[in-house]
């Protein structure tokens, strides 16, 4: 099953819940995308894609340099995961597909 697509995801940080959109594209095991959330829009590139297991990174600029480093899975029409919050500790996240 393909991870393409948009999904409407909750990251539950230590900073509390945000919301936001996660836009994947695969091309064999290459993943690209973007994450539009609170802090504006986020592209990222160079992730990996290897069945349903998915990891990328994000060097979010705003409100303050960061990287984001996600792991997920795709069980069907759901997306599950962890990011590590640079400085900030982990989060976990879930979505479903847009």
């Amino acid at each position: 099953m393909s991870a393409d697509g948009d999904w409407k995801v909750t990251v539950k940080s230590p900073m509390g819940s945000q919301d936001a959109t996660l836009t994947l594209d695969s091309s064999g095991d290459s993943l690209s995308g973007k994450f539009v959330g609170p802090q504006g829009e986020q592209t990222f590139d160079g992730g990996v894609a290897d069945g349903n297991q998915l990891s990328w990174n994000i060097k979010m600029t705003q409100p303050m340099p960061m990287n984001l480093d996600f792991l997920a899975q795709v069980e069907g029409d759901t997306i599950d995961g962890s990011v590590k919050l640079g400085a900030f500790g982990d989060a976990t996240f879930t979505g479903t597909r847009a």
